[in-house]
């Protein structure tokens, strides 16, 4: 099954104009969806296109277990937000080496954090640690220095 193909399906039934390029990024699927009303297609902070990648990955695999996971985007808006949540992780590394304190991240979603913790997992003096929010699917990130 095509997942570039199967998206642009996805997106014409849905009632969407689009054109998708892909690309492979680290092993996995990159589509990026070109399209006039990109707001409507991400969603309150990307939760829509979040849960099209969640649907079109599901989709794929179920008809090719084989198939790489694949990440949608629209118009660099997850690279825009990626870029985004790294500089806030540095900059909360930064705050942690200046004072010792243990600085804690918003709650976010897998992906997110996924992005927190691969920017800092090669900083000698800092350690990442995800932590469940009571009530919730999605867990903090708390950044602290790194014990010996």
């Amino acid at each position: 099954m095509d997942p570039k193909a199967t998206l642009e399906t996805l997106l014409q039934h849905l009632g969407f104009t689009a054109t998708v390029t892909d690309r492979e990024v680290d092993d996995q699927i990159l589509l990026d969806i070109q399209t006039e009303d990109p707001g409507r297609l991400i969603g309150r902070s990307g939760q829509t296109l979040g849960e099209l990648q969640f649907i079109l990955n599901r989709i794929v695999f179920k008809g090719d277990t084989k198939v790489p996971r694949i990440i949608l985007d629209v118009g660099g808006y997850r690279q825009q937000a990626r870029e985004q949540l790294a500089k806030r992780a540095n900059e909360a590394a930064e705050k942690v080496r200046r004072w010792g304190d243990v600085v804690e991240l918003e709650p976010m979603n897998a992906f997110d954090r996924r992005i927190v913790h691969q920017t800092l997992k090669d900083d000698p003096d800092i350690e990442t640690q995800s932590v469940e929010v009571d009530g919730s699917e999605k867990k903090v990130i708390l950044i602290r220095p790194k014990r010996s």
